[in-house]
């Protein structure tokens, strides 16, 4: 298998919206006290992995989590990242709008959801998709196949390229979880991506990073003769 970069993906810190039960969307949200903690947190357990970049939705709270998180980076801006637009559904209370036709085909049926005055969920999930591949396959090729790079973005879209990632269909994208301030990793691989990590609001991020060199020929070694059957984390390296 042919050695390729490692994606994180960051979900922003809990804001205003997400405590008083509100859809933000594309609003100009800010994180709460609980959301700044939860991303000076995460900056702790990203302290161990070198990142070769950081991208980021152009939306205030994803760029205050990482001002916190990784106040040494300079994230680059990348609007297919951006939260889906929800239109007219933007602003307005959950409660409310799970009395809306359209909420249960956001539900069950969200590649067939189109919000008023707004964006098509597959229409995000298809931009969000490209962006992370077009981003992946630009740092494997600038800096190397042991890259470990980041991305921090909404819920729905992280829940969006891990189904791409599982090879599920959007319809099944709601059974995926992605917390506040929560981890998700993926490697793509020329033969098909692998998930190393979901929804991780706790575990050492350190394992994630590149291993010295010499632990690098040796894991290479194991890993091209079982890669091929047993795929995994292993086989991507």
């Amino acid at each position: 298998m042919v050695p390729v970069a490692t994606l994180l993906l960051l979900r922003h810190g809990r804001t205003t919206a997400n405590a008083d039960g509100g859809l933000a969307g594309r609003q100009p949200v800010e994180l709460d006290e609980t959301g700044r903690a939860q991303a000076a947190a995460v900056g702790e357990r990203l302290r161990r992995v070198p990142l070769a970049a950081v991208v980021t939705s152009p939306l205030i709270r994803c760029r205050q989590t990482l001002e916190l998180a990784l106040p040494d980076a300079a994230p680059i801006v990348e609007d297919g990242l951006i939260e889906c637009g929800y239109g007219a559904w933007e602003g307005q209370p959950l409660k409310k709008l799970a009395k809306e036709s359209l909420w249960p085909v956001v539900q069950q049926h969200p590649s067939a959801a189109v919000f008023p005055e707004g964006e098509a969920m597959a229409a995000m999930a298809a931009r969000a998709v490209a962006a992370v591949r077009a981003w992946d396959a630009r740092i494997t090729a600038e800096h190397g196949p042991e890259a470990v790079w980041l991305a921090c973005s909404h819920g729905d879209v992280i829940k969006a390229i891990v189904a791409d990632a599982l090879g599920v269909h959007l319809d099944l994208f709601q059974r995926i979880v992605a917390d506040p301030a929560s981890v998700t990793a993926i490697r793509y691989t020329p033969l098909r991506p692998f998930l190393l990590r979901l929804n991780d609001t706790g575990g050492d991020l350190g394992a994630l990073a590149p291993p010295p060199r010499k632990r690098r020929r040796a894991a290479a070694s194991a890993a091209d003769s079982d890669a091929p059957v047993g795929g995994g984390a292993g086989a991507g390296r």
